[in-house]
């Protein structure tokens, strides 16, 4: 933005009327001019447009700032945001920033980022409405009343007993329909579901799923109530890391967005796409190593992208079961071997069925059933192949501590360019007396 001050009164007037709109602008925006836009609009609405933004980018934003934007800023923030904020900064802007943060919200930024990052401790909210069980229902109403007038209460308020230990649950409309001299323990619901703090929130979000919960308090292993975890938040988180991951399968940033600034997407997609151009070079070399046969038979080069593609989708399909399982946390620690041996056993059966039909084609094709033969094998030989590696590549990175979303997609594409077309032209050599 080479004239940044010419644009903020139409920046400032986004912000008012349509704030994803403004937001998008601003992640297109170098940081240091996203920078100078925050720091010309009100605290509030600069917090609103912090929310709206991916989070890397907002780290990047603050993390390069003047300490009274930040400071400006951070008591508009909650706890969660943050808390996720403050992990996609440096350890130097942690230090530097972190003396700025009122102290209600360092505690709880502090408290939140002991837990793992996809725990539901680092999700939840820690405002919530919690009271004693021997309070009346009177007294009770009448708090919430007051605590009202600073923020909206929510549907339902947590019992505690005076250890802070969660004994159960009212909703509103009991609290109303009883007596005011009713104590709490007398007309609360005890039987109340809770989620531990640690739990993975995939897991917390399959279980509030399956209760039909909307929101659901959030507990420590002595059963304190920490706070709360609402459903739409958990599956928000899911559904981001779902594309995050779809992303990084091929190659883009994590955090890159339809907006983000061409400086940044080149940064995020340059060096995966290095690595794919060196494996198309690899599987390249491959062909090359056969030149001289396909000089001979140049049928052969019709059929080379139709057994490595089949491969591809056929590893693919492996890789996404297996994914999903690893997601999911569906594999034992003592069945991954089984699993693997399942996916190559149906990987073989369907380079059986997709060999013969290959070959088949093939005849037809060239009318040489030798030449049929060698691309069934090739085709067998792939799929085979292809299922082994579409299983065992995510298990493998997993265990290695490598992002198997990362990873996978670029192995598992070089194993089957480069076995189909050696399989593939190895078996045409083999044969090659029955083919020329």
């Amino acid at each position: 933005m080479s004239e940044p001050s010419a644009l903020l009164p139409l920046l400032a007037r986004y912000f008012e009327t349509d704030l994803p709109g403004a937001t998008r602008q601003l992640e297109a925006m170098s940081e240091s001019d996203a920078i100078e836009v925050l720091q010309s609009l009100p605290p509030a609405t600069a917090a609103r447009a912090i929310r709206q933004l991916q989070v890397g980018f907002a780290a990047a934003v603050l993390g390069g700032a003047e300490a009274h934007l930040f400071e400006a800023v951070a008591g508009e923030l909650d706890a969660p945001l943050a808390a996720a904020i403050f992990m996609h900064l440096s350890g130097e802007a942690r230090e530097r920033l972190l003396e700025h943060l009122p102290d209600r919200l360092k505690r709880a930024v502090q408290e939140q980022l002991t837990f793992p990052e996809n725990s539901v401790g680092r999700l939840m909210s820690t405002e919530f409405l919690a009271f004693r069980e021997n309070l009346t229902v009177g007294e009770t109403i009448e708090r919430i009343r007051r605590l009202a007038q600073k923020r909206y209460p929510a549907s339902y308020a947590y019992v505690v007993d005076p250890q802070e230990r969660l004994v159960g649950v009212v909703n509103m409309r009991d609290l109303m329909l009883a007596q005011p001299d009713a104590r709490l323990g007398a007309v609360m619901r005890s039987d109340v579901f809770a989620l531990y703090c640690f739990l993975d929130r995939e897991d917390a979000a399959n279980e509030m799923s399956r209760r039909r919960y909307f929101a659901a308090p959030v507990v420590d292993h002595e059963n304190r109530i920490l706070g709360i975890i609402k459903g739409e938040q958990l599956m928000q988180g899911i559904q981001e890391e779902g594309a995050e991951d779809l992303q990084i399968m091929f190659g883009a940033g994590r955090d890159e967005r339809a907006f983000s600034s061409l400086g940044y997407s080149l940064k995020m997609r340059l060096p995966w796409l290095h690595v794919n151009l060196a494996t198309a070079f690899l599987a390249a070399g491959v062909v090359a190593l056969f030149e001289g046969m396909i000089a001979k038979l140049t049928v052969l080069a019709v059929f080379l992208p139709v057994v490595a593609g089949q491969g591809g989708n056929a590893g693919a399909q492996s890789l996404a079961v297996v994914m999903r399982a690893l997601v999911m946390r569906e594999i034992p620690s003592g069945k991954i071997l089984k699993l693997i041996a399942k996916e190559t056993w149906l990987a073989t059966i369907s380079g059986a069925v997709f060999g013969s039909l290959t070959a088949l084609i093939a005849w037809l094709w060239s009318g040489n059933p030798w030449l049929g033969l060698v691309a069934g094998l090739g085709m067998l030989v792939n799929l085979v192949c292809a299922g082994l590696a579409g299983a065992s590549i995510p298990v493998l990175m997993h265990r290695l501590g490598l992002d198997p979303a990362q990873c996978s997609s670029i192995i598992l594409t070089t194993v089957t360019d480069v076995v189909g077309f050696f399989a593939f032209l190895g078996f045409a050599v083999v044969f090659q007396h029955y083919l020329l």
